[in-house]
This record gives C-alpha cells, sequence and structure tokens, in this order.
C-alpha cells in the first residue's frame, strides 16, 4: 500500500487545497474526542460606508458570534483582553474567519440519520467538506474523516455521495421547486475506502485495460491508472437495464470507458458498431437506487442509476440493476473515479496532510488547559498521556452514571454497581435497542460496506439473547450472542 501511495504521490500536484478546509483542521477535537471551541461567522459582514472600522465581538462558549458592528468613539473596555480580543489584524481576520470574504450567504437545511435537521446559513462558495466539518463541531461529534454530505432525492428513491471538494450551491441549483430533496449528514466508512484496497473494489473478472493500451491489467497501479488522463481501466460486465418507456428489464452486456458507458446489442461483444452508447459524466451523476425491487420492478435491490444534473423526473434516469452488492460497487465507484479523477484522490489526501503538519490553533483553542480537580487544590495537568487517561476516564463515569439512571427509571435496582455493569451497553453508540434485521442491514449499508462496521441489537426471536450484525467481504452477517 506505501507504494502505491509513492506513486500516487508524484502524480498528485502540491499546492493548497481550499483556505476553507484549513480552519475546520485547526478546530480539531481535544484528546478526550470534544472538540474544542471553534470561531465560525454565522454570516459574512456586510461592506460599512466611508471605510469605517469593522469590530468583531467574539465570545467564548456563546451560539452566536456577532460581526459587522461599527467601531464607536467610547466602546465599553474589554476585561480579559488575553482572553477574548476585541480587534483582529487583517492577517488573523484571514486565517481564522474565511468566510468574511464571501458576502453572499443562504440559509441551507440538513438533516442528520435520526432525520432531525438543524437550519444554518452559510457562504455561497461553500463546499462538502466544509458543511461536513461544520456539523462536526455543532454536533460535538469525533472527527475521523468519514463524515459525508450526502444528495438525498425522495420523490425518485435515489441518493449520492457529494464529494468534498463539490459546491453545495450548485448541488442545490438542480433541484426543482416542487421536489423533495434533502441533505443528509452522517458517516461513510466506505467513501475513499478504495483508495486503500482498491482490490476489494474492483474484482479480477470486471478490470482490463483498455485497448489503446494492448496490455493486461496491473493491480498494483490500479487506481493509479484511473487518475492518469492518458489511460483508463475498462470496467465490464452484465447489469439489468430498464427499458425506456416500459417497466420490463432486460439483462445486457456494459463497458465502462472514459469517453462514456456503453452497452453491447450482440452478447459480448466489443466492436464499436455494437455498442450503443447510454452516458457520459460530464454534466451527470451516479446514484444508489433505494428499494429498487419496490419502486421500479428491479429483479435485484441492488439498483443504481445514471441522471443528468438538468433532469428531475424518474423517466429521464437510466436505471441499472446489479446481481450482488460487489459488482454495484465497482460500477459506482469506478464512474466517481473516471468523473472526478484526482479530485478524489486530493480529498482523500488533504485530511492527513493536515494531521502532519501543525495546524494553527484559533485563540479561543489556546486558552484551554486540563484541570485536575480531584483533590483539595486544583493543578494544570501538563502532561498530554495524563490528561488523555483523565478524560476518559470522566468520560467512562459520566456513561456509568447515565446508564444507572436509564436502568433505575421505573424499576428500583438493589445493587447500585451490579445495575451500572448490566446497563452500560445501552450507552453505548452502538448499541440500537429492538431494532430489526432489515433495519440493522439498512444502517450498515448506509455507513459503508466495508469490513469491520458492526451493531448490536436485541434479538426478536429470543428476547433474552442479543445478536451482533457486522460487515465482512462486502456482506452483512448476523450472529447471536449469549449472555
Amino acid at each position: 500500500m506505501s507504494d502505491m501511495n509513492n506513486t500516487l504521490d508524484g502524480i498528485h500536484t502540491s499546492g493548497s487545497l481550499g483556505e476553507k478546509a484549513d480552519i475546520f483542521q485547526s478546530g480539531k477535537g481535544n484528546a478526550s474526542g470534544f472538540p474544542s471551541p471553534a470561531l465560525i461567522p454565522t454570516r459574512a459582514p456586510l461592506p460599512t460606508p466611508n471605510a469605517q472600522k469593522i469590530r468583531t465581538s467574539l465570545s467564548k462558549g456563546n451560539r452566536s458570534n456577532q460581526e459587522g458592528e461599527e467601531s464607536f468613539p467610547s466602546p465599553v473596555p474589554n476585561p480579559l483582553p488575553e482572553l477574548i480580543a476585541s480587534t483582529l489584524s487583517p492577517l488573523v481576520s484571514e486565517c481564522l474567519l474565511p468566510w468574511t470574504k464571501s458576502s453572499a450567504t443562504q440559509v441551507i437545511k440538513v438533516y442528520n440519520e435520526d432525520n432531525t435537521s438543524r437550519a444554518v446559513e452559510v457562504p455561497s462558495d461553500i463546499t462538502a467538506r466544509d458543511i461536513c466539518q461544520l456539523f462536526v463541531l455543532k454536533n460535538h461529534c469525533i472527527d475521523d474523516h468519514s463524515w459525508t454530505l450526502f444528495e438525498h432525492v425522495s420523490h425518485l428513491g435515489i441518493e449520492r455521495t457529494i464529494e468534498d471538494h463539490e459546491s453545495v450551491m450548485e448541488v442545490l441549483s438542480g433541484w426543482g421547486m416542487d421536489t423533495d430533496c434533502r441533505l443528509y449528514f452522517r458517516k461513510n466508512y466506505a467513501k475513499y475506502e478504495f483508495f486503500r484496497k482498491p482490490l476489494d473494489f474492483f474484482p479480477d473478472h470486471m478490470v482490463s485495460i483498455s485497448s489503446e493500451t494492448n496490455g493486461a491489467v496491473d493491480h498494483s497501479q490500479l487506481i493509479q491508472t484511473f487518475l492518469n488522463s492518458s489511460t483508463c481501466p475498462e470496467i465490464h460486465g452484465h447489469l439489468h437495464a430498464k427499458e425506456q418507456g416500459r417497466k420490463s428489464w432486460k439483462k445486457f452486456y456494459f463497458v465502462l470507458r472514459r469517453s462514456g458507458l456503453y452497452f453491447s446489442n450482440k452478447g459480448t461483444s466489443k466492436e464499436p458498431r455494437h455498442l450503443q452508447f447510454i452516458a457520459d459524466f460530464s454534466d451527470s451523476d451516479v446514484y444508489t437506487v433505494l428499494s429498487a425491487k419496490k419502486l421500479h420492478g428491479a429483479p435485484t435491490d441492488y439498483g443504481f442509476c445514471v441522471k443528468s444534473t438538468k433532469c428531475s423526473s424518474a423517466r429521464d434516469l437510466k436505471l441499472l440493476c446489479a446481481d450482488d452488492e460487489q459488482t454495484r460497487t465497482c460500477w459506482i465507484t469506478a464512474m466517481r473515479l473516471l468523473k472526478y479523477g484526482m479530485e478524489l484522490y486530493q480529498n482523500f489526501i488533504q485530511p492527513h496532510q493536515k494531521q502532519k503538519a501543525s495546524p494553527m490553533r484559533s485563540i479561543s483553542e489556546n486558552s484551554l488547559v486540563a484541570m485536575d480537580f480531584s483533590g483539595q487544590k486544583s493543578r494544570v495537568i501538563e502532561n498530554p498521556s495524563e490528561a488523555l487517561s483523565v478524560a476518559v476516564e470522566e468520560g467512562l463515569s459520566w456513561r456509568r452514571k447515565s446508564c444507572h439512571r436509564l436502568s433505575s427509571h421505573g424499576s428500583p435496582s438493589t445493587s447500585q454497581s451490579s445495575v451500572s455493569i448490566i446497563a452500560l451497553h445501552l450507552a453505548q453508540s452502538w448499541f440500537h435497542g429492538k431494532l430489526s434485521r432489515d433495519e440493522a442491514q439498512r444502517l450498515i449499508t448506509q455507513q459503508g460496506l466495508i469490513d469491520g462496521v458492526f451493531l448490536l441489537r436485541d434479538s426478536q426471536s429470543n428476547p433474552k439473547t442479543f445478536v451482533l450484525s457486522l460487515c465482512h467481504m462486502q456482506k452483512i452477517k448476523h450472529f447471536q450472542i449469549l449472555p
């Protein structure tokens, strides 16, 4: 894997990958997993007449930050000048508040996995990565670089991953006024997993080098070949396709090349006279079809489609269906790589580059220190390892108290310690209680079908047992656990 990364780094050109991502990377969480306060303005400042000075009020702990206020001849004195900056130099303002460069803002609504929503006012040039970093901070999540923004088109039953570099406003501009479209913020562990394990995403029988190169595919250089503009692996295989204007589906042999997607009207022939053009990806995106069997009468539930950015009706969708999840994942991943190429690799390596570099700390982050109040006198914890252990201990203590409150509600316990131990799983994020088998599979699929994604739930057939649902080799398996 390291050899492949070295080869890819040779292709990747160095340079800045956006100013807005820098501010979010500088606001990472502390050792306990809770994010530090970040200076994120809610709206861009309005231009003031006569070139009057701008005074930015930054208050630590407040939800909203006020900007664009005119400075008065006798301002209120600052009681804590070392903690709260009354004025910011242009250089510091540019580093900490990159959104102040944009004067146009818009209010958007973003949904979480539980369908709760939050409306935020954002600049017109904001990207999907910016939205994810903003909601990581607002929701107090741990940023493991798997948070993703999804475009969900409810009336068509489709959704797709919005790539980190994409402009959110451009995505919103393609929505019709009468369409039910949403932005979802949730995790997708498989978003860039194909860079780490390409062979898991591209089976041997589906990949070959295009005829121009006259050679066999070298799997160690597979991703590099995708990113290279002069060559491209050819993806081929059988797919079910819905006939235009009909309810029936037919199976064809499909070929994906850099020029677009084709199907053969004569068996598995790849001759140009037998290949029929379906779509290119210059103005189209690939979507996952949700409930393909129920909504479109597909032979399997592994459906996906190619949708033009200008169309909004089901008649304009090019509906396809694979026989298994691995085949569908291969086609969707290849289409993403063909459309975005090197931009996807830049999105993949950008968080890792920020981790290696020493990030710029904000004013409020510099004022945070770890404190120990367990003894008679408080003290500052200077050792990072000790601060981490204290944070973990505090988190476990809080969970035990929460579990005790959950378990003792309505049913008094004889032993507080035993109840806390028995109910400890109720406070874990991986426990989902009375969740059905189908819902468990849906949740794991949404999080990304990579090895190790799991959840624990109560058994529906045996009330006294649990069920471990996990993903292995892009397949979801269920194991009963006896307590």
